[in-house]
């Protein structure tokens, strides 16, 4: 997983371990980590907006949020909100 140019502050065995883990992990541990990080994502993607603007409305929030998941073209059709003009 660590590649030439990586800084890597994890020792070699801490990590051989926790790929281990990984690996060894049942399915529904697997969906949960992503699931959480998914979370995680979107939850740092709503404040990093509201930190930007303090002052737009919740609608506004949760359309910007989307426009960072979907593609422009699906944000116009189907929101009527073009990320490019109104921002991310």
């Amino acid at each position: 997983m660590t590649g030439e140019n990586v800084p890597n502050d994890t020792d070699k065995d801490t990590e051989r371990i926790y790929l281990k883990m990984l690996r060894e992990a049942p399915a529904w541990r697997k969906a949960a980590m992503v699931d959480s990080l998914t979370r995680a994502c979107g939850e740092l993607a709503v404040a990093g907006i509201r930190m930007r603007h303090p002052d737009i409305s919740e609608k506004e929030i949760r359309m910007r949020v989307a426009a960072l998941w979907l593609d422009r073209d699906l944000m116009m059709s189907m929101f009527h909100w073009d990320p490019v003009r109104e921002g991310y």
